[in-house]
């Protein structure tokens, strides 16, 4: 159990990065926890959808802050993305 991801630490620092892309006319917002895989998926709204660098942002930014406060992240994923990547694939 230890080795899980707690999605209570993944919401309070998603809360703790939220003013800085809020700041940009953006959001983000939690929409799941793989606590097995690491695997944290958020969705990034407003401004951020349409940013070219927002893929940057979800990566440089997020997914590095995430993986240095919450142990066992391994990735952030944007929510919508890696559906539609699967349906495609069907």
């Amino acid at each position: 159990m230890e080795d899980q991801v707690s999605e209570e630490k993944v919401r309070r620092t998603i809360e703790v990065i939220r003013p800085a892309i809020q700041a940009d006319n953006g959001d983000i917002f939690l929409r799941g926890v793989d606590t097995e895989t690491g695997v944290v998926t958020v969705e990034l709204t407003g401004a951020c959808v349409s940013c070219p660098a927002s893929t940057v942002t979800l990566k440089a930014g997020v997914e590095r802050i995430l993986k240095d406060r919450v142990p066992g992240v391994t990735a952030v994923e944007q929510y919508g993305v890696a559906q539609a990547e699967s349906a495609v694939s069907l």
